[in-house]
Order: structure tokens, then C-alpha cells, then sequence
């Protein structure tokens, strides 16, 4: 696959559209919400991985939801309802905050699958050191549903709106790992130690808390090229990504390409960080035998380039098409759900 199909196929991903429908919600949202209701309390506009809320003590209150496709359920209960926590938990780190507590929705037909769900939650939870302090729940539903709230606290936050011209784009990721099949999840998580993944994730916080990074976002469906192109849009800004600076397992060599890049790793996040501080993020990371690589380079064009050996291929421009915004130009931080 050459560059320009891989950029075609990805902007084709089930992870591109999902994240694509995100402005239909937005644009419904900015026309039926009152005027400056708005996310009129929050620090950061309505985007980021998690709302921030000022707590009146100089710190923020972090609040974040996940839902769950319904094939993925029926499939992997137990894996859903680990899930549901362990996404919920990397938003709030990726925000620089650290987790206090979840509450979720099942729905269920009795308790098949719902008792799997609650199984794989409980088990998410003792690993990852955050309570199940209360939820909702419907046993007579003819179809499985699962979502899952948080919310946590941050001293300094990460957010997607602080990337600049000239920051250095970093992708954090834990390739320990291996794809829970047939679905594009890279999971380093539960064969894991509870102690060694919180500590991979106190890294977030400590990052922001030491000044080395203001700007971070958490891999979602979209994967890392996707992840990046939210944070980008979020800024109003662009870049050029080396797809070959990619930091990726050790697969076999006829294994695509494009299914890494559209891959969900438990823990991997896109950072946009000052160059002068590249150098001690990696060090950090590298510390804890966690894969970090510097994979572009943030530009003032408001498009995302992908660049490999001397080819290179527009993957998309945020000044002609938004990609969860409500429109080409994000400049004013207009409202986009995540």
C-alpha cells in the first residue's frame, strides 16, 4: 500500500467515521443549547478528553464518559466491562489528572451478559485502584448496553487546545502487548501488574505537574493518526507526521501497516511538546520500558501531512473540512464532543 491508499483507507476507518459523526452531535448542540450555556464552567472548551471544571482551589474537577458498541459486548462482556474502566481511567490521566471514583449503566437481558460486564469492571477496578461507587442498571432489555462514568481530579491540566507551531509531536505507547481478536484493541493491560500500569500512568500527571507538557490526548478508535488530527483540530493547527517514526510492535512482516495505525492500545497517547523538553518526556517514558518516539512536527497550515521515505500525502485540511468540529475552522474553539 503506498502512501496516498494508506491515507484513503484511513480516512475510510470505522475509527475516522465514528469520530466523523461527532460533528452532527456538535452542530445539534450548538443549536438547540441557549446562548452561553454552553460549557460556560469549564476550563478548557468541550473537546478534550474529559471536561475540567475549576474547583475554586486552584485545581479542577475532571469529569468523562464512555459507551460501548453492542457487538463488542455480545463478544467480550467480561472485556467491555473491563474496558469501560480501564478508557474511562486514560482519559483522566491524559488530562494530567488522577482518577477517583466510576459509576455505570448496564443494560441486560437478566444477567447474561450482565454479570460478565460487572465482572470485567470489578476486576478493572481493583487493578487500576479506582471504586465502583454506584450506577444504573436495566434487566430487561432485549439488547446489552454498557457506559461508564468518571471522575477524577488534576493539579495542572493537559489539554488538546495547547498545541503550538513548532512543539514536536510524541506518541507514548506500551507495545507489551498483543490484539484482543478479531477487534483492533492492542491490550497491554490485563496481563499486567496493577502496580507497574498505575505507575505508567502517574507519568501523565507528572508531566503537566513539572511543566514538560501542556498539550496531551488519549488513542482512541480513531488511532494515533486520528487521535493526532482531533488534538490538531483542537488547536488550530496542523502537521507532518513520519509514518515510519511510528513506534510499533514487532509483528509479522505481512501484517498491514494500516492495522496498527487504526489500532486502540490501552495505554498510548499523542503528546505536542516544546523541543526543549522532548528530550526529558522521552526519559521518562523510557524509564519505565514504555515506547516514545517523536513522530511529527506541529505547523501553523491547519493540515495533517504524512510523510514517508521521500513520499508524501495530505491526509487532511482542517481549513476546507472539519473533522469533529462544527465547521472548517476552529479558531473560536467551537464545542466538539469526544
Amino acid at each position: 500500500m503506498n502512501l496516498q491508499a494508506l491515507a484513503t483507507a484511513l480516512r475510510a476507518s470505522r475509527g475516522f467515521l465514528h469520530k466523523r459523526d461527532i460533528s452532527d452531535v456538535v452542530s445539534a448542540l450548538h443549536h438547540v443549547l441557549p446562548a452561553g450555556a454552553q460549557g460556560t464552567a469549564q476550563a478548557v472548551p468541550v473537546g478534550d478528553d474529559c471536561a475540567a471544571i475549576p474547583d475554586g482551589h486552584g485545581g479542577y474537577l475532571l469529569f468523562a464518559i464512555e459507551g460501548f458498541v453492542e457487538d463488542f459486548i455480545q463478544r467480550m462482556p467480561w472485556f467491555a466491562g473491563y474496558c469501560g474502566v480501564m478508557v474511562n481511567v486514560s482519559d483522566i490521566y491524559a488530562m494530567g489528572g488522577r482518577p477517583l471514583a466510576v459509576v455505570d449503566a448496564l443494560w441486560s437481558q437478566g444477567m447474561d451478559p450482565a454479570g460478565e460486564m460487572l465482572r470485567g469492571m470489578a476486576d478493572a477496578s481493583a487493578k487500576y485502584g479506582v471504586p465502583i461507587v454506584g450506577g444504573h442498571s436495566n434487566n430487561r432489555s432485549e439488547r446489552p448496553q454498557l457506559a461508564v462514568a468518571i471522575v477524577g481530579k488534576a493539579h495542572k491540566l493537559l489539554t488538546s487546545f495547547n498545541a503550538r507551531p513548532g512543539d514536536r509531536l510524541v506518541m507514548a505507547v506500551d507495545l507489551r502487548g498483543a490484539y484482543e481478536e478479531p477487534f483492533p484493541y492492542w491490550n497491554a493491560s490485563t496481563p499486567a501488574p496493577g502496580a507497574r500500569l498505575r505507575g505508567d500512568l502517574e507519568l501523565l500527571p507528572e508531566l503537566a505537574e513539572a511543566g514538560l507538557c501542556d498539550a496531551a490526548k488519549d488513542i482512541s478508535m480513531a488511532g494515533a493518526i486520528g487521535t493526532a488530527l482531533m488534538l490538531l483540530e483542537c488547536s488550530s493547527v496542523g502537521a507532518v507526521i513520519d509514518i515510519d517514526a511510528i513506534p510499533r510492535p514487532e509483528r509479522p512482516h505481512n501484517e498491514p501497516l494500516l492495522r496498527w495505525l487504526t489500532a486502540f492500545p490501552s495505554y498510548g497517547y499523542i503528546l505536542s511538546v516544546r523541543p526543549e523538553h522532548v528530550a526529558s518526556v522521552q526519559a521518562k517514558f523510557a524509564a519505565r520500558d514504555l515506547a516514545c518516539q517523536v513522530i511529527g512536527e506541529v505547523t501553523n497550515s491547519r493540515m495533517l501531512t504524512l510523510r514517508q521515505g521521500h513520499e508524501q500525502a495530505l491526509l487532511w485540511d482542517l481549513n476546507q473540512d472539519a473533522f469533529i468540529g462544527e465547521a472548517p475552522t476552529l479558531s473560536s474553539h467551537k464545542e466538539a464532543h469526544v
